[in-house]
């Protein structure tokens, strides 16, 4: 208990310090500054052990880092909370309104950037003489495909970008990522060669599993979501409401690992049932206003955390040659793919509806990754394929948090104009 009071405070305090910093220099957007002034202390620190060997700095911070547990510090535990505090704030009618397009690039989308980004790191690890089997590359193309909801959400607040696009962007990181987490279970099941209980995965296997993650967290985010609504809207006492909602995402969270359903999919599920009809339907002006500045604070909390944790992550990968030149091909390989992945729903979607101006490139580049991701690959079994992925990984989040976050506003103004 000790030991994570300790790493909270000092995770924290640097989230403090380091905040404080980009406020007052670099003035950038929250989430980046904290990745960018991250990476430059863990590179202060790797200097430093370089310079005055006898330290052991790195070797120091390093236990220290991996000991955080990123993996189980965000899938087990910050996810659903930042997951559930970013749908609050969704419009669901702004989603239903788009509930194609979302749905498209939410499934079918993860599925075909998954196997074209598969397949296409599989064939630069082969002119590069890496070995790597290609269920491993799969595995991959999962993890990397979906964009991250926290990152998306995170950015978009300043991002400046037109309404129409920014709900599709939005909506689509909350649901897409719980399809790719279920994605990567399974391709991960594959690799390991056994299923959650052992067993070999067969295709019917395959299939149901996919329908009991995607689908069982969906329906159990939406029965306990109402029990909640109904919970809430039977009391007015505004501290006792919000900890409900609390309850609620770490139940869910928690009986949907138990059940092996799509915790993502069910938190999702549950915070946009509160933040649209609870909060219109249940709660009086008190209680929704003590909510939102609840929710917001924490999420404020918990993503300066996050992004402090991916920029110190930088001391724990493996600096090879090889897998740092395939991670600087693999980051146009993922652009391409996250192009075909949203241009072609959108295309065959266009024959019934119109898009706004500019929507298929708009997309593509604010297809951020983030923490998930790079949780996802520390979730594998240490082995020399998950040191290469770590590394390749790495490479291409840090370009779409920094590059891509960095430009997207000016990115879509450019593209698409100031229309709303």
């Amino acid at each position: 208990m000790i030991a994570v009071l300790n790493a909270a405070a000092a995770l924290l305090g640097l989230a403090a310090l380091f905040g404080f910093l980009n406020y007052r220099l670099l003035k950038l957007p929250q989430p980046i500054g904290l990745v960018i002034i991250a990476l430059l202390a863990s590179l202060a620190v790797i200097g430093l052990d370089a310079v005055i060997p006898g330290l052991g700095l790195v070797a120091d911070v390093r236990a220290a880092v991996i000991g955080l547990h990123f993996s189980d510090a965000l899938m087990h535990g910050m996810l659903s909370f930042l997951l559930f505090a970013g749908a609050l704030h969704v419009d669901l009618s702004a989603l239903a309104s788009r509930k194609w397009a979302i749905a498209t690039m939410a499934s079918v989308g993860v599925l075909i950037s998954t196997a074209l980004v598969g397949f296409g790191i599989w064939g630069v690890f082969t002119l590069l003489g890496i070995t790597m089997p290609l269920i491993y590359c799969l595995v991959f193309g999962a993890l990397i495909s979906p964009t991250d909801p926290v990152a998306v959400l995170g950015i978009l607040k300043t991002a400046n970008i037109p309404k129409s696009l920014e709900a599709k962007i939005a909506g689509e990181s909350l649901f897409n990522d719980g399809i790719g987490v279920v994605v990567f279970i399974i391709l991960a099941a594959i690799a390991l060669g056994s299923g959650h209980g052992g067993e070999a995965l067969s295709a019917g296997g395959i299939a149901l599993l996919f329908a009991q993650e995607a689908l069982g967290g969906a329906a159990l985010g939406l029965a306990l979501g109402a029990l909640a609504f109904y919970a809430i809207r039977a009391i007015d006492q505004h501290n006792l409401e919000v900890i409900i909602t609390l309850a609620l995402v770490m139940v869910t969270y928690q009986i949907a690992t138990a059940l092996h359903l799509s915790g993502p999919i069910a938190v999702v599920v549950a915070g946009l049932l509160i933040g649209n009809h609870g909060t219109r339907l249940a709660m009086s002006e008190t209680t929704r206003l003590h909510l939102t500045n609840f929710w917001t604070l924490l999420d404020e909390i918990l993503n300066a955390v996050l992004f402090l944790l991916i920029g110190i992550e930088l001391l724990v990968i493996p600096f090879q040659t090889s897998p740092l030149l395939a991670a600087l091909i693999a980051i146009p390989l993922v652009l391409v793919a996250r192009f075909v992945s949203v241009g072609l729903p959108i295309t065959l979607l266009g024959t019934f509806r119109d898009f706004t101006k500019g929507a298929v490139p708009v997309l593509t580049w604010g297809g951020i990754r983030g923490g998930i991701s790079v949780a996802l690959v520390l979730s594998l079994p240490p082995s020399p394929e998950r040191d290469v992925l770590l590394t390749v990984c790495y490479g291409v989040v840090l370009f779409s948090i920094v590059v891509q976050g960095l430009t997207i506003g000016r990115f879509a103004r450019h593209i698409v104009g100031d229309g709303k």
